[in-house]
């Protein structure tokens, strides 16, 4: 992680000449650019009029680009000429460092597309923390946690779900407010605009940066308990998983917590109809904000019914998928289950420090428009002119 001051601090993109951004030019900011926009170094070198082998001199560092190449670069990528100064704060992330769901389906330029998301996600909390105080990291497990430094949790995952549930002071009963619960014990998580390809390319993923960060894709059924599922199976990659192996062991294991941190073997058990019955299924999906497919599931892994009647329960509940009470509901409809940190931060930091977009956005060296999308923020639509 580096986290030097701006090489030439107070200039936009207007007043720098590309001598200069050659004389400050950092590598792994090409890097990280060509991988934002989803883009080869084949399609780059096409764009700009070199070999595919320049463009790989160029991010390792081996030779800059010509200064009269750079604005090139910088409109091909769509990023202000400054973005390839070096000096400002980042923190490279590779694929050891994240978990990434449906990991073997994902190619490769898609997780380092996500990657590259994520180091913009830190960049902003890290220029946002510098100006507001965040929740502290109150996540045991976690090597960077302020509230449990460093304290072990239990590498069962379902004893870990328990733990944490305990910590947590949640209870026994359903988790209301997931995403706001993990925002409030210092976890960073974001939603991707739904037209964001960098981070929509793969099925959610998480990483134990300086702070966690939970990145919850949004999903074809946009249906929120499918969401807090997914947010509570980063949850458990963040709890148990200091290490990213992308096996399907790991996957297990966060999905055997999120089943156990959502409902509790102890609590959900009396509940369950001892035959199959989806009526009931609905209710209880309505009670503890998980879908009735998990709760199918959840009652044959406790022994509740076989394998078979499980298979015609999920028979049964694809025709019903679209009635209400098995219909998915779209996350939008629940406030707490809809990321707010970062927005919330700036505004904080807009009301007591002055910040606007433009001023963050000139110290990240990104366009005001990415800043907002990352905010989630909506652009401002234009006025309609009428004419009576």
């Amino acid at each position: 992680m580096r986290t030097d001051q701006p090489l030439l601090p107070g200039l936009d993109e207007t007043e720098l000449p590309p001598r200069a951004v050659y004389d400050g030019f950092d590598p792994a900011r090409l890097t990280q650019a060509r991988r934002l926009a989803g883009m080869t170094k084949k399609e780059v070198a096409e764009r700009i009029g070199v070999t595919p082998a320049a463009v790989g001199q160029h991010e390792t560092g081996v030779a800059k680009p010509r200064p009269e190449l750079i604005p090139l670069l910088a409109e091909v990528l769509g990023v202000p000429l400054t973005f390839f100064v070096g000096g400002r704060p980042s923190n490279r992330l590779d694929a050891s460092m994240a978990h990434f769901r449906s990991l073997r389906s994902t190619p490769k330029a898609q997780r380092e597309r996500a990657l590259a998301y994520a180091e913009q996600v830190w960049e902003l909390t890290y220029a946002l923390e510098k100006r507001v105080q965040l929740p502290l990291v109150d996540l045991p497990g976690f090597a960077g946690g302020e509230v449990h430094p460093g304290e072990a949790i239990s590498a069962d995952p379902r004893i870990a779900a328990r733990e944490l549930r305990q910590l947590w002071g949640l209870g026994r009963g359903p988790v209301t407010h997931l995403v706001r619960r993990m925002e409030t014990h210092g976890v960073i998580v974001v939603t991707p605009d739904k037209a964001d390809e960098a981070a929509n390319m793969v099925d959610a993923f998480s990483s134990r940066t300086a702070r966690p960060l939970a990145v919850l894709t949004p999903n074809r059924a946009d249906d929120v308990f499918r969401h807090r599922f997914t947010a509570a199976h980063e949850l458990g990659h963040l709890v148990l998983h200091s290490d990213a192996t992308g096996d399907s062991q790991q996957e297990r294991e966060a999905d055997t917590f999120a089943a156990e941190f959502l409902t509790p073997a102890e609590s959900l058990l009396p509940l369950l109809p001892q035959r199959l019955d989806l009526a009931v299924l609905a209710e209880l999906r309505r009670t503890w904000g998980v879908s009735v497919h998990s709760l199918i599931y959840r009652a044959r892994e406790l022994g509740l019914i076989s394998d078979a009647t499980a298979s015609r329960g999920y028979q049964r509940l694809r025709a019903l998928g679209q009635q209400p009470g098995f219909a998915p509901e779209p996350v939008s409809d629940y406030p707490g289950e809809q990321p707010v940190i970062l927005a919330k931060a700036f505004e904080l930091a807009q009301r007591e420090k002055g910040m606007t977009v433009d001023q963050l956005a000139q110290e990240l060296s990104w366009h005001p428009s990415r800043v907002r999308e990352l905010l989630g923020m909506a652009e401002q639509a234009r006025p309609v002119l009428r004419l009576v």
